[in-house]
């Protein structure tokens, strides 16, 4: 943030916008000390909420279908992130692992799903394709930029490349997480239903009861694609 001071008013920089106070008068008329008044005009500036807590994303609604899972509210998901429901799809379905078909809001996926597995995999897609990097607000939008997909943020203008994940093909390596492991992780962020998240590997590992900056021993009790889900050991 910066200020501008000149003969005939004050103009504060927020970000890439200028906010002209409105005690330009009352400083150009009763001669106020310049830092009072630029006091006076940050006390007017308007709160800015540096977390996603404006996002209100419903539940994903699961619903077997033989040997299938369908996601029967994907449109209304994507209503909430402001984002394609294709392209929450795509990313749903490397987070699980899995193939499936998507059709008019209404996505199914190969094999057996729970709610739980899809608000995971939803919650990994904020990370990634939302919440922006420097100010954690969800004031985003995806651009591409010299063919790089790009998370450009409206709120700080910060900007960075989107990442790109894809399955192993070597499948002789020993994967980075195994059910029935203990490992040791640190948190680094926090999903929508609280739980603590770390990384390893390609996994992204959801922990009850840890939060932000704990370093925690994990118990792996399942992994669905590239989440898994612990436990405190």
């Amino acid at each position: 943030m910066g200020c501008r001071k000149q003969t005939d008013r004050i103009t504060l920089q927020v970000g890439d916008s200028y906010l002209t106070s409105h005690l330009v008068a009352e400083y150009v008329e009763t001669g106020m000390d310049y830092e009072a008044t630029l006091d006076r005009a940050m006390d007017d500036l308007p709160d800015l909420d540096a977390s996603d807590d404006r996002l209100d994303v419903p539940d994903a609604q699961a619903q077997k279908d033989g040997a299938f899972t369908r996601l029967t509210n994907l449109s209304a998901l994507g209503d909430a992130l402001n984002r394609d429901p294709e392209h929450i799809h795509s990313a749903i379905q490397q987070e699980l692992g899995t193939a499936g078909q998507y059709d008019d809001g209404r996505a199914r996926y190969n094999g057996e799903f729970s709610a739980a597995d899809f608000d995971a995999a939803i919650d990994a897609y904020i990370a990634e394709y939302v919440t922006c990097s420097e100010c954690g607000l969800p004031d985003t939008r995806l651009v591409t930029e010299d063919r790089t997909q790009m998370l450009r943020c409206e709120a700080c203008g910060a900007f960075r490349p989107v990442a790109k994940r894809q399955a192993s093909n070597d499948q002789t390596d020993r994967p980075d997480v195994e059910e029935g492991e203990t490992y040791s992780v640190t948190i680094t962020g926090t999903g929508r239903k609280g739980d603590g998240v770390a990384e390893k590997g390609k996994y992204t590992i959801f922990v009850p009861g840890a939060e932000e900056g704990d370093e925690v021993d994990i118990y792996i009790k399942n992994i669905s694609g590239t989440l898994a889900f612990a436990r405190l050991a």
